[in-house]
């Protein structure tokens, strides 16, 4: 049994026993498209990779496309992937014809350009403990509710692994809980493996830097009511660990987020937005936007309306 919790926030689903075959059954004529971003993740990209393309693709069909997204890697991350199973996009061919843009946020909106399924589950390509009931559990809360647009992953972070969510507990959740209270229930707020609706996100803007998935939990908020988030438990989490001066450039990018979300930052020349280091160094945080993919039709319920209309990526 797949259930809700009740009441009028963010909706915790039940699926810790659900499998790869319910997700199969409830799918009917749905598409559905994964979708990996890599900047230089050779090391864990085959892996992950030959691992959905064998478990959720061939002889399955739970995925219709398994599509890693090379954000300019310098390692051998593309022809990892490729020969792993998954069709390589080079985020060059989307510059090509959309202009030059930046960022984790910019492989996710690309993601969206290069693919075609109606639900769209992305999976960072660092993680080392994904299964293929994890894309069956983020799926099954989209299959089963026509009113759910996303669905964020829940999970543990083993502290005598190294932990994380350093970001999420001293930046991300203190801003929430100030400023966007009615999101607080999310365990993960910043997970990087998490499904959509395609009709629903390709109505939102993309913040380009590491603010895309705080943005979007709060543009989906807005646009379609809290109770279209949804959350599922998916186990341990494991992956590779950002050093502290990286990981500032992040929650600075996060906390200028929220805070314009907030209608409190709004400079006019977005080059202000910079982190100022102890040795004078002054690095411009990434907060520009892609715009949204479609144009919003306020008339309809984005959340409801599935469409598989191919995009041109070149």
């Amino acid at each position: 049994m797949i259930g809700a919790n009740a009441g009028d926030g963010v909706r915790t689903f039940d699926v810790r026993r659900a499998t790869v075959d319910d997700a199969l059954r409830a799918k009917g004529d749905r598409t559905v498209s994964v979708c990996i971003p890599c900047k230089d993740e050779a090391a864990t990209v085959g892996p992950l990779v030959q691992m959905l393309a064998e478990s959720l693709v061939a002889g399955i069909g739970l995925v219709d496309e398994l599509v890693v997204i090379d954000d300019g890697s310098v390692d051998d991350t593309a022809a990892i992937a490729a020969s792993a199973g998954a069709t390589v996009v080079p985020i060059g061919d989307v510059h090509a014809v959309h202009g030059v843009g930046r960022g984790k946020g910019n492989a996710l909106w690309a993601s969206l350009l290069a693919t075609t399924g109606d639900l769209v589950v992305w999976c960072d390509g660092d993680v080392t403990t994904v299964e293929p009931s994890w894309v069956a559990r983020l799926l099954l809360p989209l299959l089963t509710a026509d009113d759910v647009a996303l669905v964020k992953a829940a999970y543990h972070r083993p502290t005598e692994l190294g932990g994380g969510g350093r970001t999420t507990e001293l930046v991300a959740r203190p801003l929430l809980s100030r400023f966007f209270p009615e999101l607080c229930g999310l365990r993960q707020p910043l997970s990087g493996e998490y499904a959509a609706r395609r009709t629903a996100v390709e109505a939102l803007p993309f913040v380009q830097g590491w603010g895309v998935e705080i943005a979007m939990l709060i543009d989906v908020a807005r646009r379609f009511g809290v109770g279209a988030i949804a959350q599922v438990e998916l186990g341990v989490r494991h992956h590779r660990h950002q050093d502290l001066e990286r990981l500032g450039v992040q929650a600075a990018e996060v906390i200028a987020t929220v805070l314009g979300r907030a209608g409190l930052d709004q400079p006019t020349d977005p080059s202000a937005r910079v982190l100022l280091r102890p040795d004078g160094r002054s690095i411009q945080l990434n907060v520009a936007e892609r715009p949204p993919i479609r144009p919003v039709d306020r008339t309809s319920n984005a959340t409801s309306a599935p469409t598989s209309a191919a995009r041109q990526v070149s």
